[in-house]
């Protein structure tokens, strides 16, 4: 299913030899049976590998605007209202406050939070604290702390506010490469954009939505690198089959792969968010392997397989790993430079007083991170909102952030109680069609090996089903905010395929297109019911009922 021009029903993409951007080399000037083989075959191959260029360039941007534009409206309206510390940003506010004034994370008083919301943010100990999360999310949470104020609800929050905005961008231009069609770009845009997870999730200052916007920037790049493989692959098959040219015994050069390095530095950035960025370091870096063996295969090369192991494969590692755990490494530069780290001093009051100062660092910080190991790997204490990962697509059980009671005349209460609350409830919608479209999306990866529908389920696969190996550990249903755009760009997918593609009976297309925009429009109101407790509004006690749609989200 595709669109062109961002109509329902169409194809996006480019084809022929005069279709932007594929015109043929030496095309306008007096052809030769050379050059107009060369063209066939470099025609030829890039639409064997999809690699034709997308139409419509300038309005499939008005329409991923559009939804960015929304998803900003969501996120910064009311931003600062709720002025006290909501959850773990009693952690992560003041750590990412710590890390720009001192390199590294402070100790605090008991009870620091009162002082902290009265404005007071400069009451730390002069002490490195014990953390178990790397510094990353919190250097980003303390940019936003540097540049409109700690003492500021709104400088506590907007960095990750505007990274879940990016990201909903993000989705309508990935979504659109990865489908090739503006329709299911937009589609996947907006459902991302009117989420409740995504919402309140980019309007606290937790870490999840920057380990989330690392995490799926990458897998844009990754994308990128594997059109422009694709293309480079084509062009020169085509070459040297219309020269007669001798390749390689190990086949076609992938040649420079920028994309890629750039995809290993921002996984190294997610990793040093939370260590869960591992999981998609590895799934993110398989797939952009077999994306490789899979043109060398397309082009017909007769070791794809060799061939791809080594001119991609051990490469991509290098470039992956290597990138990802340089910058990792760099991003604890903050710790590396001050002496009042936590376990900073490790190496010298244990065994090496007079080692080498470089090597003693790299001690020390293998020592921490054991620790933190140790920690995360212990960590069952119950917790009222923990939640077993089996039911985090249907949102079994959210976690709430925020709650409080108002009666008559407080807070402008005009009834005998009123509530206000956030939850981190997901708009029940999207993710029950979303998990009914992930298994969709498994049979179409399997049975109709659509390679579409396999890259969108790799965010799942990294961000999701790692988890179900600690269900006995203390965790929450809003680490689903990680996977969260992949589960919508399958969901977006399916909703493409319900609109029908562009040879489809034209009354099967509207009636597509008509069961999608009244079910979007549906899911938009469902959205709008919910907005209350996902912003903390005061709203009346029974109101408040009415959105519990299930025992177990109180």
């Amino acid at each position: 299913m595709t669109t062109v021009n961002g109509q329902v029903g169409t194809t996006d993409e480019a084809s022929g030899p005069d279709a932007e951007g594929s015109t043929p080399e030496g095309a306008g000037a007096p052809s030769t049976p050379e050059l107009e083989d060369r063209a066939t075959l470099t025609a030829s191959l890039r639409r064997r590998l999809s690699v034709h260029p997308l139409t419509d360039r300038v309005s499939s941007w008005y329409w991923a605007l559009g939804v960015f534009a929304l998803a900003l409206l969501l996120r910064l309206w009311g931003l600062g209202s709720i002025r006290t510390l909501v959850f773990d940003e009693t952690y992560y506010v003041k750590d990412g406050y710590t890390l720009w004034k001192n390199g590294t994370e402070m100790a605090w008083p008991d009870e620091p939070n009162p002082a902290w919301e009265a404005g007071h943010v400069d009451s730390y100990l002069q002490q490195g604290e014990y953390v178990v999360h790397p510094p990353v999310g919190k250097w980003v949470i303390g940019a936003g702390e540097a540049l409109f104020g700690a003492d500021n609800p709104w400088g506590w929050r907007i960095s990750v506010a505007l990274l879940g905005a990016l990201s909903v961008l993000m989705v309508a231009r990935i979504a659109r490469r990865l489908f090739r069609s503006t329709a299911v770009g937009t589609i996947a845009g907006l459902l991302l954009a009117v989420d409740g997870l995504h919402i309140v999730m980019s309007r606290t200052g937790l870490l999840d939505m920057v380990l989330s916007f690392f995490c799926l920037a990458a897998f844009g790049c990754l994308l990128l690198d594997r059109d422009a493989f694709r293309r480079r692959l084509a062009d020169a098959t085509a070459s040297a089959r219309a020269t007669g040219a001798t390749l390689s015994s190990l086949g076609i050069r992938g040649g420079p792969r920028p994309w890629r390095i750039a995809a290993g530095v921002l996984l190294g950035l997610s990793c040093g968010v939370k260590w869960s960025g591992l999981y998609m370091l590895a799934v993110l870096g398989i797939l952009t392997v077999l994306w490789d063996w899979w043109a060398r295969r397309r082009v017909g090369e007769r070791r794809w397989l060799e061939n791809g192991l080594f001119r991609d494969a051990i490469p991509a590692f290098f470039v992956m790993v290597g990138g990802a755990f340089v910058t990792y490494l760099a991003s604890w530069s903050g710790w590396f430079a001050t002496s009042k780290g936590y376990f900073r001093d490790w190496a010298e009051k244990n065994g090496h007083p007079d080692g080498n100062p470089i090597l003693n660092a790299l001690r020390s910080l293998w020592h921490y991170h054991a620790e933190a190991y140790e920690f995360h790997v212990h960590l069952n204490t119950p917790h009222t909102y923990q939640a077993n990962p089996w039911g985090w697509l249907l949102q079994l059980r959210p976690t709430n952030f925020y709650y409080r009671e108002y009666e008559y005349g407080e807070m402008g209460c005009r009834v005998a109680k009123c509530a206000a609350q956030v939850n981190s409830v997901g708009n029940p919608i999207i993710w029950w069609l979303g998990a009914i479209a992930v298994v969709v999306c498994i049979v179409l990866a399997i049975g109709w090996r659509d390679g579409r529908a396999l890259a969108a389920l790799a965010g799942i696969v990294g961000g999701y089903l790692p988890w179900l190996m600690y269900t006995d550990r203390t965790i929450f249903t809003f680490y689903s905010v990680v996977y969260e755009p992949w589960l919508v760009m399958c969901l977006a997918y399916v909703f493409g395929l319900v609109l029908g593609s562009r040879h489809a009976d034209p009354d099967r297309r509207l009636a597509g297109a008509l069961f999608t925009g009244s079910l979007l429009t549906f899911i938009v109101l469902v959205s709008a019911f919910f907005w209350p407790i996902w912003t903390g509004e005061v709203i009346p006690l029974s109101q408040w009922h009415w959105r519990m749609w299930l025992p177990s989200w109180p």
